[in-house]
């Protein structure tokens, strides 16, 4: 796999050979000099007595001073020059804006719903970090999200392709996540007994009928915000040259590419964003959520009732806040890009300890298990003529961007574009260690279900089986040391 990945970086980010291109950005072309510097940087190391050059800085000159505070994931990229601030400032403004219902004398915050999930940005990314699960039956989070599909795939002929928890006035809302638990025990090698929480999931109280038979129900934790404009700027070539859907290195890991149809641009490109990595550009990712979220068009996505559907007829027959001084719609060009610019420019903090003995204990124990086959600690991003945010920097997301067979414990069944129901995108890891600091817990995974980094770890199946196995036998040492690391991150 590593010969793949030296060769496209001297491709010069040619992932358009490969039918795939990175039409969302201003590119300026690698020159060959430049490839090869960047194949020296990339390759791994085998060195951990000390840290690597630049690993401290994780989002290259985009990396922002580390925080005690929960507002640690909230601050603008630490290269933002100060006129950019204000735009940064502007995507914030909308970001938290609470939305209300048409019609309002409010004609710049209306349209929301009919149905919807949140009425804020911020509802659900609450201080740009991770959602966390519902805590019971009748506990209704609002940062956990319920996608729907019927079998053979597409959304739900009545209650559409997500659950929608509130309705504005006079409408009804869909139902709500029904949840249940069950505690499962896992014994360590050393004798240690984890106890995993294993969920259970219905539609509950629906409001519009009985679903369709084998409804696939798939909950999704909103993610933390940081770093997503750098994810955006990895050259497609970099990401593809890590494929290797037919395991032909023997590792056990056969990652593949999300390619996805998109809806600003009509054409297949590589997914990126999501859980099943099923959007491509942020700007997408941030127009999906104003109309699946909060019902609220853009010109991607037009329809002024969000998600609702045809049975629904009152949704679809009550009032919208489209506008023609916005673009015709409920949210307007000029503001999807100011969202847009603000997640995407969500600076990554520092790292926190990288020279601890401990620390470094824990990242040679991560390289020995193999979890880089999947979580690659390096990148460099495009050169860019309009980011300069994003231009040219070594990061550190831990991530290849591709989907992989985490397992049965953790499939929801439900496919999404190339993505079966087993198939995950890898999580980025930079900032894991600061969860509980930011969102105020330690809940992790597609649906929060792991209490702790170590219960996370053990979930982990399919291609990420042997590693979790080498957890599994680690002695206690080894194992803090691989926490401890984690939370550096």
């Amino acid at each position: 796999m590593w010969r793949g990945i030296v060769l496209a970086a001297m491709m010069a980010g040619g992932a358009a050979a490969q039918g795939l291109d990175d039409r969302h950005l201003d590119i300026v072309p690698r020159t060959g000099d430049e490839a090869a510097r960047i194949a020296r940087v990339l390759h791994p190391t085998t060195d951990f007595s000390k840290p690597e050059g630049f690993e401290a800085r994780p989002a290259g000159a985009a990396t922002v001073r580390a925080s005690a505070t929960a507002d640690a994931f909230s601050r603008p990229s630490g290269n933002m020059s100060f006129e950019d601030e204000m735009t940064f400032k502007l995507g914030n403004a909308l970001f938290r804006k609470t939305w209300v219902a048409a019609p309002s004398s409010t004609l710049a915050s209306d349209g929301l719903g009919p149905l919807y999930n949140a009425r804020a940005c911020q509802d659900c990314h609450l201080k740009d970090g991770r959602g966390h699960a519902p805590g019971g039956a009748g506990d209704n989070a609002v940062s956990m999200l319920m996608r729907l599909s019927v079998p053979g795939g597409g959304p739900d002929p009545v209650y559409g392709g997500q659950l929608q928890d509130f309705a504005t006035p006079g409408q009804v809302a869909e139902g709500r996540i029904g949840i249940a638990w069950a505690e499962i025990p896992v014994t360590l090698a050393d004798g240690t007994t984890i106890s995993l929480r294993q969920p259970s999931y219905v539609l509950d109280r629906p409001a519009y009928g009985t679903p369709s038979d084998g409804l696939m129900l798939s909950p999704r934790v909103a993610p933390q915000m940081i770093g997503l404009g750098l994810i955006e700027a990895i050259p497609a070539a970099d990401i593809l040259a890590r494929e290797d859907p037919d395991d032909s290195d023997g590792d056990g890991i056969s990652g593949r590419a999300q390619v996805v149809i998109s809806a600003e641009y009509g054409v297949p490109m590589l997914g990126r964003f999501g859980l099943k990595a099923g959007v491509p550009t942020i700007r997408e990712q941030v127009a999906g959520a104003f109309s699946g979220d909060m019902g609220l068009s853009t010109t991607l996505h037009p329809a002024p009732s969000g998600d609702c559907t045809a049975a629904q007829a009152a949704c679809m027959a009550a009032p919208n806040g489209a506008q023609a001084i916005h673009d015709g719609q409920e949210v307007s060009d000029e503001a999807l890009d100011l969202v847009t610019f603000y997640s995407r420019n969500l600076g990554v903090p520092e790292r926190r300890n990288p020279d601890d003995p401990q620390v470094l204990r824990g990242k040679a124990v991560f390289h020995d298990l193999n979890c880089t086959g999947c979580h690659t600690p390096k990148h460099v991003t495009n050169r860019l003529k309009d980011q300069p945010e994003q231009s040219f920097q070594l990061i550190w997301p831990f991530t290849d961007l591709l989907l992989h067979d985490l397992g049965e414990g953790l499939a929801d069944g439900r496919p999404e574009g190339r993505a079966d129901g087993r198939e995950w995108r890898t999580a980025p890891l930079w900032g894991i260690g600061l969860t509980a600091q930011v969102s105020g817990h330690t809940q992790f995974l597609h649906d929060g279900r792991a209490r702790s980094l170590l219960e996370a770890i053990l979930w982990h199946g399919g291609e990420a089986q042997a590693a979790r196995d080498g957890v599994v036998a680690l002695p206690k040492p080894d194992r803090d040391a691989l926490i401890a690391w984690l939370e550096s991150l």
